[in-house]
């Protein structure tokens, strides 16, 4: 399992973000708290809110993701 911390300041970058992650024939999943949703869910994500960090979980190989998502991948 692979996890990367990611936030998303408005909802362009959600939908950029699922357009992406839904490439993948990998399961995913995104954590806030004790709130955890899938990751390739448009309304799981926007109910994780913006501005916020959440933990993203990749059960498989993530290095070419890596690379597509890291203008979401949170300092």
């Amino acid at each position: 399992m692979n996890c990367f911390n990611v936030t998303f300041k408005n909802p362009e970058e959600i939908l950029s973000f699922l357009n992406t992650v839904e490439k993948y024939d990998i399961t995913m999943d995104m954590k806030r708290g004790r709130l955890v949703v899938d990751a390739k869910s448009l309304l799981g994500l926007m109910n994780l809110g913006l501005n916020n960090v959440a933990e993203l979980r990749v059960y498989g190989d993530a290095n070419q993701l890596r690379q597509e998502i890291s203008r979401y991948i949170a300092a």
